[in-house]
């Protein structure tokens, strides 16, 4: 695929209408050759109870950030890329702003693909470490 970085986060963008990645207003800000960026607003809708970023709505982007990443670094038009397999380990809390996770391939398989995912906050703090595994699955006719 020999999209430049500007026509990527566009197809991001794209994918993203009307499916949880919009709900959550998740939004794709920077790509570079081995490496893909989302960011989310942390406000009230994604928080728990006592008013901090809820650990599923932080998967919940990760796994947004990986898949695209799979099926933008697979030139995957003849595949369907899902998630196989994903663990979190959340190490601070966040009440307001935007957290930002950057998935960084870890194995470019042709079947499965290892995607290791940082989310940090807007002053570079680890909010969450992930590994995220996808599986690319031939479209059939």
């Amino acid at each position: 695929m020999n999209l430049t970085q500007e026509e990527i986060l566009e197809q991001c963008a794209k994918m993203c209408e009307n499916t949880l990645m919009e709900t959550l207003e998740i939004s794709f800000c920077e790509v570079g050759n081995d490496y893909l960026v989302a960011k989310m607003p942390v406000t009230p809708k994604v928080h728990q109870p006592d008013g901090v970023l809820h650990g599923g709505a932080m998967v919940a982007l990760a796994e947004s950030v990986g898949s695209a990443a799979s099926f933008m670094f697979l030139d995957a038009k003849d595949f369907y890329i899902r998630g196989i397999e994903i663990s979190a380990n959340h190490v601070k809390s966040i009440r307001e702003g935007y957290v930002f996770a950057k998935a960084e391939i870890v194995h470019k398989g042709k079947t499965t693909q290892l995607w290791d995912i940082k989310i940090r906050d807007e002053e570079q703090n680890l909010i969450s470490v992930v590994k995220l595994t996808t599986i690319a699955l031939p479209k059939t006719s």
